[in-house]
């Protein structure tokens, strides 16, 4: 209200109605979705809409109970990714990052990384499952010595932080939510808005309501 602008907030649980809602007016903006989601659906359904920059990310971690460090993971050690070939790649990327899987491409899965040397100089033994049931999987199965887990599931699950061996940045990530508006009808209040969304307080609250990781800041 300080910044002159009457927000409505609309809680939706599902990811259609957000989109459908905003090209018939009903909403002026929404905040939800990721680049790669986005541009499927005005592919697929015509809509004419704009975006802002990144605020935060559900960030893919690594989760381990048997190392406190990547240079520490054995060679041999099973590795559980998520199923869905998107989230797939962004869990390997993780990996990569951590030095545990090299020279990835966007087409890798792990298919193509088990037993390739060149790929997975560790021979990790990669196996995967829904997202939902990876988390489960960790906490059940003492064979799993690395897990890759969305943020959402670590909210749910209550995992320890402890465990957490790497996980993505959110600096210029491509998986960032954001705020999204009709094209060509950025009002004042929504460039407001998208404003506010990148300030000190908001990263601030970010940073001290996810403690556990979960959430982080893309700005």
């Amino acid at each position: 209200k300080e910044a002159g602008i009457d927000l409505e907030v609309m809680e939706i649980d599902d990811y259609v109605t957000p989109n459908t809602g905003l090209a018939d007016g009903s909403l002026d903006a929404n905040y939800f979705q990721t680049e790669a989601y986005l541009a499927t659906e005005m592919k697929e359904k015509g809509y004419e809409f704009a975006h802002g920059a990144g605020v935060h990310v559900e960030p893919m971690t690594v989760f381990s109970k048997k190392f406190k460090d990547a240079k520490d993971v054995a060679e041999g050690t099973k590795v559980l990714l998520n199923n869905d070939p998107v989230n797939q790649i962004r869990g390997m990327r993780v990996l990569e990052e951590a030095g545990l899987l090299q020279n990835l491409s966007d087409d890798d899965s792990l298919l193509t990384v088990n037993g390739n040397a060149d790929k997975n100089p560790l021979n990790l033994e990669i196996t995967d499952a829904n997202a939902e049931q990876v988390v489960q999987y960790y906490k059940s199965d003492d064979s799993i010595g690395l897990a890759v887990i969305n943020g959402n599931y670590i909210v749910q699950a209550k995992l320890d932080k402890a465990e957490m061996l790497a996980q993505e940045s959110g600096e210029n990530n491509p998986n960032a939510n954001f705020l999204t508006w009709r094209d060509g009808e950025e009002t004042p209040a929504v460039a407001k808005l998208e404003e506010l969304l990148h300030s000190d307080e908001v990263r601030d609250y970010i940073e001290k309501t996810w403690t556990d990781g979960s959430v982080i800041a893309a700005f």
